[in-house]
């Protein structure tokens, strides 16, 4: 039975979509570089800015810098707003928090913008500690985000704890820490992907996740 519950932020338990895509429209803007339809940007939900901007755009890292500037610039005053909370979500930490779980939420997205998420939506109360980035990239890979998390509690990595996310990073980080991940498929990662990168349950909704969280 598990005890501790990691969850990542972005799709799988809001989804930012607007904001995010918004957010890297506004960057590429700022930095005069042709305008990309949002639809192609979608892959930004889940990775660290860095190397999505790398991947995608081929900057370097002086612009790549200048765009995560923009892109905090935009996210914190509007994008962080264009977010909504996926359905069944607060029934589910609400279930697992009366069960007695410690959650915690692990994100590759800075800490302070995963709060002010967090208490937008009213779901701030079920979390026992919320480990994001740090804004200066110190603290941004998944495996490291997670080890910030277990090491705040006081734990080590066992098999009573489970990271749970939409996208390979959040599997292949809980991989590199000694944890299982359960992929969520109504996320932004493909079915796929989420196999691939060694997710020991797949699930298409939240309300799915809780039987196996209880079991």
């Amino acid at each position: 039975m598990y005890h501790t519950i990691l969850f990542d932020l972005d799709g799988t338990l809001t989804d930012p979509a607007e904001g995010i895509t918004g957010a890297v429209a506004y960057s590429l803007e700022q930095l005069g570089l042709p305008p990309v339809e949002r639809a192609a940007l979608i892959s930004f939900i889940g990775p660290p800015l860095f190397d999505s901007y790398a991947q995608q755009f081929g900057l370097q890292p002086p612009q790549i810098r200048q765009a995560v500037t923009h892109f905090r610039h935009y996210f914190q005053t509007r994008g962080i707003y264009e977010n909504k909370v996926l359905d069944g979500v607060p029934e589910l930490l609400e279930q697992l928090h009366r069960a007695g779980k410690t959650i915690v939420l692990a994100s590759s997205k800075p800490e302070a913008f995963c709060r002010q998420i967090l208490e937008r939506f009213d779901l701030l109360r079920w979390f026992d500690y919320v480990a994001g980035a740090t804004m200066d990239e110190r603290r941004v890979e998944k495996a490291e985000v997670i080890r910030y998390a277990l090491d705040a509690l006081h734990q080590t990595p066992d098999a009573q704890t489970i990271m749970v996310g939409d996208r390979m990073h959040d599997a292949l980080g809980a991989r590199a820490v000694g944890l299982d991940c359960i992929g969520v498929r109504y996320g932004y990662g493909s079915e796929e992907e989420l196999r691939q990168a060694g997710c020991i349950h797949l699930v298409s909704e939240p309300a799915e996740l809780l039987p196996l969280l209880l079991s």
